[in-house]
């Protein structure tokens, strides 16, 4: 096959992509005016396209009710839609804290999170989420049910250690971005995301009582994937 007939069919592909997204958000995602308001205003404000696609949003929804999540920690919170979704999910009295270090993101964070009715439910804290996950551990905030981590991917093997700290057997861990288009499968790769994400997928094989796995997804968002891992008795916090 020629390269302009390679390139025809991996735009044909995208194309499909896009499309088969878009027939299952128009049948699985209602309209949501809170949702699409979050997603408007992060669009407006510039912010990087790096939001979950609705479907990956509602997946962390179902996530946070089958494991009956009261307590949620999200690590890189960007405009808030991730966060909305997941606290939706939270019973009455449950907290989501979600983690930024951009203060310009938190303040959009915040003012989305506001607008869906939700600012007494999660607290954006702006910092450097290391910082953060520390005070958070000295100040006994831990353990939490469910961990999204979905942050600057280099740091994702000090994020996996962390997480671990701050959760208890059961406890259900989520880490965003992990295959970057097949780069993670190249041991060379000089992209500190990839070199930190090959990293932390090498201490979830070798960690004691985490068991794990991987998903490869395709969409809007291109060729990606998310591990989710599930902590047990005998995991080291």
């Amino acid at each position: 096959m020629h390269t302009s007939e390679q390139a025809k069919a991996a735009d044909g592909v995208g194309r499909t992509w896009n499309e088969v997204d878009q027939y299952l958000d128009d049948l699985l995602i209602p309209p949501d005016p809170a949702l699409d308001a979050a997603l408007d205003a992060i669009a407006a404000a510039d912010l990087p396209r790096q939001s979950v696609s609705p479907l990956q949003g509602k997946l962390l929804h179902l996530l946070a009710r089958l494991s009956r999540a009261r307590k949620i920690l999200e690590i890189g919170t960007l405009g808030g839609y991730s966060a909305i979704w997941m606290a939706r999910a939270l019973p009455s009295g449950g907290r989501l804290i979600s983690l930024e270090r951009n203060p310009r993101h938190a303040a959009i964070a915040r003012e989305n999170i506001a607008r869906a009715g939700l600012a007494d439910v999660i607290d954006v804290q702006l910092g450097r989420a290391l910082d953060s996950l520390a005070l958070i551990h000295a100040q006994g905030l831990a353990p939490f049910d469910l961990i999204f981590i979905d942050a600057d991917k280099q740091n994702n093997p000090a994020y996996l250690a962390w997480a671990l700290k701050l959760s208890e057997p059961g406890s259900v861990i989520v880490v965003d971005n992990v295959v970057r288009g097949g780069g993670i499968i190249d041991a060379a790769h000089a992209h500190p995301g990839i070199r930190g994400t090959r990293r932390m997928f090498e201490l979830i094989a070798n960690t004691p009582g985490l068991s794990a796995t991987a998903v490869q997804t395709v969409g809007r968002k291109g060729y990606d994937g998310f591990a989710i891992a599930i902590v047990g008795a005998d995991a080291p916090r």
